[in-house]
């Protein structure tokens, strides 16, 4: 599994012209699930997530994390982050994971992170053309893959 996580003072998701979700201060978490991600990738991440110090702190140094500050979060579930680019121009998803094993490892994603933040986690909808605005926070962006845990 792959995040890219943003540190944003607003995010949100439009589908069909309406806001289905939005947050606050906190951070945007797009979430990529490839063919032999498992639970144990997932609750991984999450434990990364959570503890990530990437909020300042009194002395304006990024020294906290999103539950240390009472943070939100927003989830958005993004195939295309298992882009492969190595031949040509057009990118592959051949390595993205079906529906059948990404929309599970989502889920469980989102629902571990709303067991450690103690607050619901606002989400996309998985596989629906959705707008994704957002005001990052810096800005700050990091990404984690599971596959890389050096």
């Amino acid at each position: 599994m792959r995040i890219v996580i943003q540190r944003v003072s607003e995010a949100q998701v439009t589908i069909d012209g309406s806001v289905h979700s939005s947050i606050g201060k906190g951070m945007l978490i797009l979430v990529g699930v490839e063919q032999g991600d498992t639970m144990a990738d997932a609750d991984w991440l999450v434990a990364k997530a959570a503890a990530l110090r990437i909020f300042d702190d009194e002395a304006g140094v990024m020294n906290r994390s999103v539950v240390d500050v009472d943070g939100n979060v927003l989830a958005v579930s993004q195939f295309t982050l298992t882009a492969s680019t190595r031949k040509g121009n057009r990118p592959s998803y051949i390595r993205a994971a079906r529906h059948d094993v990404a929309i599970p490892l989502y889920e469980h994603f989102c629902l571990a992170l709303e067991n450690l933040l103690h607050k619901p986690v606002a989400r996309g909808v998985f596989g629906a053309n959705m707008q994704v605005a957002l005001v990052n926070d810096g800005p700050v962006t990091i990404i984690i893959d599971s596959r890389i845990k050096e």
